[in-house]
């Protein structure tokens, strides 16, 4: 299989994705296509001594940044490295795409250049969470700031699938988030999609409270955007501020400090599990080919993983599974 990769997308481009591309084709044994500056990435490949077996590059010298209106890719950005790179997507050349650069951006390219699946509504943005034991799905992270309550029954689905086919679980848990385990909490939206959850054709466990999420309770948790975003941003930034707190501590005394030195090995080992790089990206689900988006500061390390997520997504055939989990729920009604 192939996978495009955006070359130009992200904080730490190109460089890092190159790096992560020629990591991941050695790793994972898959056909590279890099969108971009051919004369940069040649000169950075021949400069570090990388080596790709199968690597294919379309030139272009546009990038689309953060700060451009998402839209724009498909017009005043339309060969930018992202749109060509979903362009080599939409046509066939590659089976799957990943990038780095603008979360927007690549939601409007999944939606409207490589279109939704078949009666999704909307497509959602996932992204997987380290919990003490294993690591849990948690989606919408941002795609839809405002949603339906038939947009979470379909997230639920979605999540399902991805987590079955791509993480292995078994008839994988559903939760949803809201302020309360009983089935009437929450607002309107909360409680039809409660209704709506309860008759798709998923595992759903019922509601799932914020400070029960990170436990890793169940295998998915659905939710609307806006939320979900707040929530994940919430669960980084404790994480970070948490291995601060206990730096500052290991380092007060000369006790403390051998005390960290005992407790080092572990101490990483958990640094690890919380470590985004280790994740790869986000998932774009929904639409009709595998998209990943990696995080913006992602270094080679992240970007390899994203290869692996996307990889996965397509031998997995997670498109298939969630169009006849719709289906599924289409005939029911």
């Amino acid at each position: 299989m192939k996978i495009v990769v955006d070359a130009f997308g992200g904080d730490n481009a190109p460089g890092a994705v190159i790096e992560g591309a020629a990591l991941a084709q050695k790793e994972f044994g898959v056909g590279i296509i890099l969108t971009g500056d051919e004369n940069i990435i040649k000169e950075y490949i021949d400069k570090n001594g990388l080596t790709f077996s199968d690597l294919e590059i379309i030139h272009t010298t546009e990038v689309i940044s953060m700060h451009d209106e998402p839209t724009s890719l498909l017009k005043t950005h339309k060969n930018s490295s992202m749109a060509l790179a979903f362009g080599a997507l939409v046509d066939g050349k590659a089976d799957a795409f990943v990038s780095a650069g603008s979360t927007g951006a690549v939601v409007v390219g999944g939606t409207l250049m490589v279109k939704r699946i078949k009666g999704v509504k909307r497509p959602a943005l996932a992204s997987l969470i380290p919990s003490p034991d294993s690591s849990y799905l948690l989606m919408d992270i941002g795609a839809n700031a405002e949603c339906r309550p038939e947009m979470l029954q379909q997230f639920g689905i979605m999540a399902s699938a991805y987590m079955q086919k791509v993480e292995g679980r078994e008839n994988p848990t559903v939760g949803l988030l809201n302020i309360g385990t009983e089935d009437t909490k929450g607002g309107e939206l909360q409680k039809e999609a409660y209704k709506l959850l309860s008759e798709a054709p998923i595992n759903f466990v019922g509601n799932v409270e914020s400070r029960e999420m990170p436990k890793g309770i169940c295998d998915a948790v659905v939710t609307d955007g806006f939320t979900g975003n707040i929530a994940l941003k919430l669960i980084e930034g404790t994480v970070i501020t948490l291995f601060k707190m206990l730096k500052g501590v290991f380092y007060k005394n000369i006790i403390n400090k051998l005390a960290a030195g005992i407790l080092k090995k572990d101490l990483y080992s958990i640094k690890g599990k919380m470590d985004s790089s280790e994740v790869g990206g986000a998932i774009l689900l929904g639409v009709k080919k595998p998209v990943v988006k990696a995080h913006g500061n992602s270094d080679a390390k992240a970007i390899k993983n994203a290869i692996k997520q996307a990889k996965y997504i397509y031998e997995g055939k997670v498109i298939e599974s969630i169009s006849e989990g719709l289906s599924a729920l289409t005939q029911e009604d």
